[in-house]
């Protein structure tokens, strides 16, 4: 497995490709017409602010985890991996920027939904809950707690925003209006699916899935293909098995493999003696935040793999 490299990864410059995209965390370039080259950054975003310091390693952390949930995957679902080597599409200048941390990937028609499926009540689903005692129109039994787990595990869409805005959470049946009845029930009955088979291999390493999110593309002969990062700790809640008990009798979060670090010392941060607003530009990270965000990534990847 790729190490880490100790030197981080804000924002890439490759100049021998062109550049398609920035999102918060990845660069996306154009490899020809019919490919992308992804190379996650270490930047990190929390309350859909990027932060100014990366986290050293994160980058590679995420690819080589989103790597090995495609290994495991691949025959539920097809994947938009080519299996070509990243760092043949770049100078020799430019390999060390992308090496342990891109996927060389099929070009897709990418579909304007959010495939979020939840096991556990946490979050915005909890909050919901409480409001309606369902989550995205989908009805639960009474007297559910915060982050118990769910009879089932539940399809929960969400309609993908803009850059710098919030995606919005919506029902089943408003996807069936936005991409048709075909694939919005093969994109719910795959996502659950996927769902279920990484959360038996990830409670089997000790680690829960609560929830997650996938994204699904459309390749040119209309196959419905899995794309983007999956099952990172940047689109999915884990959390370890053995805080989960305590956590659900306090009726509280359990600790989460994730950015919970620096969303909470954002919480608590002052800019020019007032809470931060949550704006850009962020307050700056200390470095025993960034060190700790650090660790939980490398723990994730670690209890998964080894």
């Amino acid at each position: 497995m790729t190490q880490p490299s100790p030197s981080a990864l804000h924002t890439s410059t490759l100049t021998s490709l062109t550049l398609l995209a920035r999102g918060k965390v990845r660069d996306n370039y154009a490899v020809g017409d019919d490919r992308i080259l992804m190379v996650a950054s270490d930047r990190l975003s929390a309350f859909d602010v990027i932060m100014g310091e990366p986290i050293p390693g994160k980058g590679v952390l995420l690819t080589q985890m989103a790597l090995f949930w495609f290994d495991k995957l691949g025959h539920i679902c097809p994947n938009h991996l080519t299996g070509q080597d990243p760092e043949s599409v770049v100078s020799a200048e430019e390999a060390a920027q992308v090496r342990g941390r891109s996927m060389l990937v099929q070009r897709l028609k990418p579909i304007p939904v959010e495939a979020v499926v939840r096991g556990y009540l946490a979050g915005s689903g909890w909050k919901e809950y409480q409001e309606s005692q369902a989550v995205c129109g989908v009805a639960l039994p009474a007297g559910l707690t915060n982050a118990a787990q769910l009879p089932t595990p539940i399809y929960t869409p969400a309609a993908k925003a803009e850059a710098g805005e919030h995606d919005e959470n919506i029902t089943f049946e408003r996807t069936v209006e936005m991409i048709g009845l075909d694939l919005a029930t093969r994109i719910r009955d795959l996502s659950i699916a996927i769902y279920q088979e990484a959360a038996a291999i990830a409670l089997t390493k000790g680690m829960i899935i609560a929830d997650t999110k996938f994204e699904f593309g459309l390749a040119p002969d209309g196959t419905l293909v899995l794309m983007d990062e999956v099952l990172t700790p940047d689109s999915s809640r884990y959390w370890p098995v053995e805080g989960y008990a305590a956590a659900l009798a306090a009726g509280e979060n359990p600790p989460s493999y994730d950015k919970q670090f620096v969303r909470d010392w954002l919480e608590q941060a002052q800019v020019n003696g007032k809470p931060w607003n949550k704006t850009a530009p962020s307050p700056r990270l200390p470095q025993s935040v960034i060190e700790n965000t650090a660790a939980k990534y490398r723990e994730a990847l670690e209890r998964l793999t080894t």
